[in-house]
């Protein structure tokens, strides 16, 4: 649904958006056209303005005091002229404009940087006719510029200059068509052939009424004086025009005039604005500073595609949109206050504010200009809410009571107080309804058909904004502040039987700003959170979803006003549109064409009334509008592409890069410029929001969102090319083309290509350079390689040669071991034999005593003494000492040596001991090898650990282990 209301408002937006070629029917008599003001403090230029065209990308260019303004639709920008004289004069001929000056003239193009620049031509005049005076207006004609001075006309075609001379004083050279023609002041109308200035043969009458406008007119040359009125030449003669601006062109001076649509003229005077006059002379339109005009002078006149007329002023620049169908009526003079509503009736418009009624004839043709004359009606003073026609009968609800308004006066029917609303009860058509400040009010005719006041309904005392009336009778009224009522009515309409009230209990989004109203037989309630209905089941609200859709942004609408057949305006909260329920399941909504009306409107109270089938009276704050769908009838197309307007360097103080409306080659910037802002702009000069979209490739992924910026800025932007896109939509529907901007961020100069040059011929020198490096570098390797290798050879050998040796000497040692183990194996050995001797000895002697002889007596001690002694000698034999001595020196290391370092006072025996006890031999051995017993051991142990200075805890035989 969503879609397609958009594709709808789509078609309805290009059929009412007319840029090129679009033509209205009809210019309305009544109000007038909507006129916009740019005044000086908006484009920030002179006061005077003496010449307006149009380029034909759609900027416009103003000829200003101060030198050559231009407009895009965004963006005001004023050039200056050689010396800052003032330009009286401006043309184009689609790309070059062209503008003239005191002493000057030349034109203004975009040169090869895209900069707006000046090139004068004034060398080119011939000497012979030096450029002395004004230029007052310049002519584009094929391939010829025409520039026109008081003393002499200048022609410029291929790149040359020929001279008109003119010779006798003549006023301004004007266009009519194909054809200029200029007045010399004695002698009549005079056109330009070729290169010459030729009278015009029945043309002498009109010699010094001083020709300021020649337009083409119906097969005929139109020619408008400053103070003689209007003329026509057929051919043959000049005859005056009669009209009904006579007067008026003569009293308030013409000074300017351009054709409107076909059929049109318009008249820039002096000092009283502009005119309008038809085909038969009618005045049509008087748009002056109490319509809407800045400036009663009107210094120049102009016409563009979409039929706006612009004026040039003594003191600022407007825009008149005669292509509407809406024309306006303001009270400048604050004659009648705020309107809250408006009606016609019987011929005359009424005007209901909050300073009473007001009234004024209303024009039987529409088509003919007519001044309003609004007259107080008298007793009327007070706060006017509501203006209803009822049978033929106009009601006034107001603060003081209720009235009918008959021809310019008043009667009042009721002094209840606060008239809101009132229309017929559906039950009774001969009944009226009415919401006041105190309720419900209701009104019936009499037995002569008028109608009367009847009672105040009893049992229902809110203040009463809106009523509308269910299948069911039932009434649901809306209060004046909050919240929602459902009044059920006694059979005489004397009492309310029944009232409930609704909030947000109720399913309701609040109880604020709550209205109800009727749409297509359905009781619809606003809110600020779109459109609800009731549901009689279970007594509650809820959104009314599928119309909220549909709908979109005016689904929050504050009033529904019914328009002819299917169709209602909305308006929300000041902004209107007009929607077409014909379609089912589809709502045609039209909003572009009044945007003009957003926010002009009393909010709350906003008034629509129509006045026949396709006129529209629309009540604004201070006047009325109307709007003519008979006026809706031309030609559909496109909106223009927007146009660059400006590419700047944002770097630092901003500087402009380039100025131009088209780019048709890529921009190359340098690299310290990639902080660029651009800035563009849709050339649409009618009121409608228009927002902007773009696109940076090689930046960015995807367009941006919608907004109402016209520049956008790009900082760091990385060395490459980049394509900029921008397109624009109006009032959120219709999309224009894409413009594409490219340009080129050149690198930095490290990064340029005469930079990768050096770079490319610094590598090869260095890959040279390295290779020679490189080889001499492998060659002093390979040397340290060979010599590395030598080295690791040599102490190869050296670690294999320690090795053999380590292993020699591990062999040694472990010889040396296993001799010492050999040595101590004798030792051991030879200490066992000599324990073994000695016992055998010990034993030996033992038996000897024993010993008997034959008569068995034991033998004699003399007997036994010798062989006792040769006992002892075996026992105490050195030569067993020695043995052992040296058997232990060679397994212990000199142990006796150390020992006896250590402790000098031991003698040979306690060094017996000594070894013995290290061998750790027990004490029968001991005292076997001693030769002495066991407890003689013992003493000599007792005896060597006091030599030793032992301590008690430390063990004898350790400590001579551990020597």
């Amino acid at each position: 649904m969503l879609r397609t209301l958009r594709c709808t408002s789509l078609f309805l937006l290009s059929l009412l958006i007319n840029l090129h070629s679009a033509y209205s029917t009809t210019i309305n008599g009544i109000g007038v056209p909507f006129v916009e003001n740019y005044s000086k403090t908006v484009y920030q230029a002179g006061n005077q303005n003496w010449s307006v065209a149009k380029s034909k990308s759609g900027v416009m260019f103003y000829g200003n005091s101060e030198g050559l303004l231009s407009y895009d639709g965004r963006y005001w920008q004023l050039y200056k002229m050689p010396n800052n004289v003032i330009v009286r004069s401006v043309a184009t001929d689609g790309n070059k404009v062209y503008a003239g000056a005191f002493g000057e003239f030349g034109y203004w193009d975009y040169n090869v940087h895209g900069k707006f620049s000046y090139t004068s031509l004034i060398s080119l005049i011939p000497k012979s006719h030096p450029l002395n005076g004004e230029v007052w207006k310049i002519y584009v004609d094929a391939s010829r510029v025409i520039f026109q001075t008081f003393d002499c006309i200048y022609i410029y075609s291929k790149g040359k200059i020929s001279v008109v001379d003119v010779k006798e004083p003549y006023l301004f050279l004007l266009k009519a068509g194909s054809r200029y023609f200029a007045q010399k002041q004695a002698n009549g109308l005079y056109e330009l052939k070729g290169n010459v200035l030729e009278l015009i043969k029945g043309t002498e009458s009109i010699g010094h009424s001083g020709v300021l406008s020649v337009l083409p007119f119906k097969n005929q040359i139109l020619i408008g004086t400053a103070k003689n009125g209007l003329f026509v030449y057929d051919g043959t003669e000049v005859k005056p025009w009669i009209t009904q601006a006579d007067n008026f062109l003569k009293t308030y001076q013409l000074n300017n005039g351009v054709v409107l649509f076909d059929k049109y003229v318009a008249y820039g005077t002096i000092l009283n604005g502009i005119v309008i006059i038809d085909e038969r002379g009618n005045v049509i339109q008087r748009i002056n500073k109490s319509s809407g005009l800045q400036n009663n002078t009107v210094l120049s006149l102009f016409t563009d595609e979409a039929q706006n007329l612009w004026a040039g002023l003594d003191n600022g620049i407007d825009r008149i949109e005669l292509n509407s169908s809406l024309y306006f009526y303001f009270d400048k003079a604050g004659q009648f206050g705020t309107v809250y509503s408006s009606i016609i009736h019987q011929n005359k418009i009424y005007i209901g504010t909050n300073q009473g009624l007001f009234y004024s004839n209303w024009p039987v043709q529409a088509n003919v200009f007519h001044a309003f004359d609004f007259k107080f009606i008298p007793n009327s003073q007070g706060q006017v809410w509501d203006l209803a026609l009822i049978d033929g009968n106009l009601f006034s609800g107001s603060n003081e009571g209720t009235f009918l308004v008959n021809n310019g006066a008043i009667r009042r029917i009721s002094s209840v107080n606060g008239g809101w609303v009132i229309k017929k009860l559906n039950a009774n058509p001969n009944v009226l309804i009415q919401g006041n400040y105190t309720g419900l009010a209701f009104y019936r005719k009499d037995a002569n058909g008028n109608w009367q006041f009847s009672n105040q309904l009893k049992g229902f005392g809110e203040p009463s904004r809106f009523i509308e009336q269910d299948a069911r009778g039932q009434l649901w009224v809306s209060h004046a502040y909050k919240g929602i009522y459902k009044v059920t009515l006694s059979a005489d309409l004397q009492t309310a039987t029944s009232v409930t009230y609704y909030d947000g209990k109720k399913g309701l989004p609040g109880s604020y700003n709550i209205n109800v109203f009727n749409l297509e037989g359905k009781i619809l309630f606003s809110s600020d959170k779109g459109f609800f209905i009731y549901d009689d089941i279970s007594d509650k609200f809820k959104p009314y979803t599928e119309l909220n859709e549909l709908l979109g942004s005016f689904a929050s609408s504050n009033r529904v006003i019914p328009a002819e057949g299917k169709r209602y305006w909305l308006v929300n909260h000041g902004k209107v549109a007009l929607a077409n329920f014909a379609t089912p399941g589809k709502v045609l909504i039209d909003s572009v064409r009044f945007n003009m009306l957003s926010g002009h409107m009393v909010q709350y109270y906003e008034n629509i009334n129509r006045i026949n089938a396709s006129l529209y009276l629309i009540s604004v704050d201070d006047g009325f509008v109307l709007y003519n769908e008979s006026n809706d009838n031309g030609k559909a197309s496109n909106l223009p592409s927007v146009l660059i307007r400006k590419i700047e360097n944002a770097t630092g103080k901003s500087t402009v890069i380039a100025e131009t409306d088209k780019h048709s080659s890529t921009i190359t910037l340098p690299n310290n410029q990639n902080n660029i802002r651009i800035s563009y702009a849709l050339p649409y000069y009618q009121k409608g929001n228009v927002q902007y979209q773009y696109f940076l490739e090689g930046y960015s992924g995807e367009w941006s969102e919608w907004s109402g910026q016209s520049q956008k800025e790009f900082t760091n932007l990385p060395h490459g090319t980049y394509h900029f896109r921008v397109r624009a939509q109006v009032m959120g529907s219709f999309l224009t083309p894409i413009t594409e901007l490219t340009f080129e961020i050149s690198p930095p100069w490290y990064a340029s290509m005469w930079a990768w040059l050096v770079y490319l011929l610094l590598f090869i020198i260095a890959v040279i350079r390295f290779r020679k490096l490189y080889y001499k570098k492998l060659a002093k390797h390979q040397l340290e390689i060979e010599e590395q290798l030598l080295k690791e050879q040599e102490e190869f050998r050296k670690q294999e040669a320690l090795a053999n040796e380590r292993k020699i000497a591990q062999l040694q040692k472990e010889q040396l071991e296993a001799d010492l183990a050999g040595k101590k194996r004798e030792m051991a050995n030879t200490t066992m034999n000599i324990v073994y001797k000695n016992e055998l000895l010990e034993k030996i002697r033992d038996e000897i005593h024993n010993l008997t002889d034959a008569t068995g007596n034991l033998l004699s001690y003399d007997q036994l003494k010798k062989i006792q002694k040769v006992i002892d000698e075996g026992m105490n034999d050195e030569r067993d000492w020695n043995v052992f001595e040296n058997s232990f020196n060679e397994a212990q290391g000199n142990f006796f040596k150390k020992l006896k370092g250590a402790h000098p006072d031991l003698v040979p025996n306690d060094l017996k001991l000594c070894a013995y006890l290290r061998m750790n031999m027990s004490s029968k051995e001991m005292a076997s090898l001693l030769n002495i017993t066991v407890r003689g051991v013992e003493i000599r142990r007792y005896r060597l650990r006091k030599k030793l200075n032992l301590p008690h805890d430390k063990n004898l035989a350790e400590y001579l282990m551990e020597q």
